[in-house]
């Protein structure tokens, strides 16, 4: 498959703005051999299109100012990706309002708390080429460090580059199965010359799944959840895929869920015991007890 030439200038641009905010030094030679530009294009891009960013330019590389680092997510990017691709034609799209995605002084008043995200130093030119493969709808295939030490062949169809929790996972179907695989633990890939059709509905699975154990086959959980922890989950989603079914006179809370694995949700429920109990289905309520029990047996005995 191959990129037209406004898919591949949008393509450019985004990237570019990615590598800008997560901080990287960006020397314009380099980036012409990468995306097979001339030089002049390059530099276009930084003084002029990504002249709002302010951009610093030390030693001949460009580089955004330590105040606007980081203050671009994923969806902004894809904003501005149409914004450059339509920009030209609609001018009230202008640089004030893209502007407004880096200052605002609601920044002072903010402060986001969450968890650190994965270094993936040297890990660049294989985050680059998944994104293209996924683009292209191409087939890759790598060898895959399982948590036993073991090294498993494979080959996949590549779906979506997932970031949960800080960790950056690959999303693609190996075999019948809709599996992530953890970034750091690919290695050798091979971008295949073959394609695939993508499926619709892994996309909207992908979409709306809250975690990262990906399944096409879900199961369903109810959970009761008393008083003193109901506000907690009124307030935000605590468990995946949550819907509040019901609220009961004494407080308490009839919370549905969907999840792709047992691990995903029963970590969360013990620690919220002794104000969270699994009303169905079944067999997740005995493994439940089975683990509670060998870990206070276990505790007995190292007692």
């Amino acid at each position: 498959m191959r990129f037209t030439n406004r898919e591949s200038y949008g393509y450019r641009l985004v990237q570019i703005l990615k590598k800008l905010n997560q901080g990287q030094k960006l020397n314009p030679k380099t980036l012409a051999e990468e995306f097979g530009v001339n030089l002049r294009a390059i530099q276009r891009d930084l003084n002029e299109r990504f002249a709002f960013l302010g951009l610093v330019k030390t030693d001949g590389s460009y580089h955004m100012p330590p105040t606007n680092l980081g203050k671009l997510n994923f969806r902004d990017v894809e904003r501005f990706a149409s914004l450059a691709g339509v920009k030209g034609l609609f001018p009230s799209l202008n640089d004030d309002y893209l502007r407004e995605l880096f200052h605002s002084q609601l920044n002072s008043a903010v402060l986001v708390k969450g968890p650190a995200y994965e270094d993936l130093g040297g890990k660049e030119v294989l985050f680059h080429q998944l994104e293209v493969a996924i683009v292209s709808h191409q087939h890759i295939s790598y060898t895959y460090e399982k948590s036993e030490g073991t090294k498993n062949y494979c080959m996949v169809q590549p779906y979506k580059l997932i970031n949960h929790d800080g960790i950056w996972y690959l999303s693609a179907m190996h075999g019948s199965q809709l599996k992530a695989f953890t970034l750091i633990k690919i290695n050798r890939l091979q971008v295949e010359s073959s394609t695939f059709e993508p499926n619709p509905v892994i996309h909207k699975t992908l979409a709306q799944d809250d975690g990262i154990w990906l399944n096409l086959k879900k199961l369903d959980v109810v959970l009761r959840v008393t008083e003193p922890a109901a506000g907690y989950f009124r307030r935000r989603k605590l468990v995946p895929n949550q819907i509040i079914e019901e609220e009961l006179e004494d407080g308490s809370l009839i919370v549905s869920s969907k999840v792709a694995h047992a691990n995903q949700i029963l970590p969360i429920v013990r620690q919220w015991m002794p104000c969270i109990f699994i009303i169905k289905p079944k067999i997740l309520i005995k493994k439940n007890n089975m683990e509670i029990n060998k870990y206070l047996d276990l505790n007995s005995s190292g007692n």
